[in-house]
């Protein structure tokens, strides 16, 4: 009996040890501060700027003067006296075709056309002495007028032989050689006048109104980083039917660096400027529910973020404008917000001064 009693008495000290130690943890534990650190984040302040209205399209540059040279008539080409990518004067020759029929015949027609006017001279002297018949004068004058005639169709014929650039500009890759054998209209190369370039694009006839000549228009290309200034030239008197917009033409003011046929980029200024809020764009969080700000509030035990949806629109220059959702002056978390949730307590990184109350 008595060592029941011992057994007892151990058991009794065992559990109750093991009850004071379990205690004595969860008490630890209920008294633990299980609460989050804040969390480092900055932050910006949310403003008012003066933006312009723009108006984004895009277009093919070309040059106000550019052709595709073609042979006017068939014929074999006896000489190129240019290469591919020349600068060439207005009225130089480019290509020869083969001529040497109507050079003889144009020797033949000045002769004839010599002969005439002697004959002409001679029978207006006689006439003027009443030597011979008015029908022989006028035979005369009728020969001299067919012979100036006849002259100038063969020099016609003897200028389709010959192609000249109708302005000073750039050849482009002659696709011929000396040797060919050309039929008319035969492509023989480009010339393009690289000094004044434009830009034809199209936008939706919805923005008619706001449209009128002398805008300005910032031009970019994917061959340089480079804004080329441009001014609106011309805009269409209709509306495309099938694809209901409207053509327009601009002016690029510096062409260095771009070439007739390229893509571009253009903003238009609409010339109404508008103020609007704007925020870096790295403070705008993007999910289905909408664009994010988090937004600094001051509480008791200090800063704590919580989110809003905001409706955004155009950037520019890495800021974003916030259309609806956000008034100017309010703080916004700009870095670090993969790491926020409602009603987070965050500090500030470095402690901005303008954070400060």
């Amino acid at each position: 009996m008595r060592a029941y009693l011992i057994v007892a008495v151990i058991l009794v000290v065992l559990f109750g040890a093991i009850a004071g130690y379990l205690f004595n943890k969860f008490q630890t534990l209920a008294n633990t501060d299980f609460t989050p650190p804040p969390i480092l984040v900055s932050a910006t302040r949310a403003q008012q700027e003066t933006w312009p209205s723009t108006l984004e399209a895009v277009g093919t540059i070309r040059a106000a003067r550019g052709v595709n040279l073609a042979a006017e008539t068939s014929g074999e080409i006896i000489a190129i006296p240019v290469n591919s990518g020349d600068e060439v004067a207005k009225g130089q020759l480019l290509l020869t075709l083969n001529d040497r029929v109507e050079q003889a015949s144009l020797r033949r027609q000045q002769a004839n056309l010599v002969l005439a006017r002697q004959l002409y001279e001679r029978d207006a002297s006689l006439i003027r002495q009443k030597s011979i018949p008015q029908s022989q004068y006028d035979q005369s004058r009728a020969n001299l007028d067919a012979a100036i005639a006849t002259l100038a169709e063969t020099e016609a014929r003897l200028d389709q032989k010959r192609i000249v650039a109708p302005f000073a500009g750039t050849l482009g890759i002659i696709a011929v050689k000396t040797g060919d054998y050309i039929e008319s209209g035969t492509a023989i190369t480009t010339l393009q006048d690289l000094s004044e370039l434009e830009v034809d694009f199209s936008v939706p006839a919805r923005y008619f109104p706001e449209l009128r000549r002398g805008l300005d228009i910032s031009v970019k290309t994917a061959a340089t980083r480079q804004s080329f200034p441009a001014t609106l030239e011309a805009v269409d008197a209709a509306v495309d039917q099938n694809t209901r917009n409207l053509a327009l033409r601009a002016r690029i003011h510096r062409s260095e660096g771009l070439l007739p046929g390229m893509f571009a980029q253009l903003t238009i200024d609409l010339d109404r400027p508008r103020e609007l809020v704007t925020l870096p764009e790295t403070a705008v969080t993007y999910s289905l529910q909408g664009n994010t700000v988090y937004v600094l509030e001051e509480s008791a035990d200090g800063l704590r973020v919580n989110p809003r949806v905001v409706k955004t629109g155009p950037v520019r220059d890495s800021r974003i404008a916030v259309v609806s959702g956000l008034a100017a002056g309010e703080q916004v978390v700009s870095v670090g917000q993969n790491k926020l949730y409602r009603g987070a307590a965050v500090v500030l990184e470095d402690n901005p001064p303008e954070f400060t109350q």
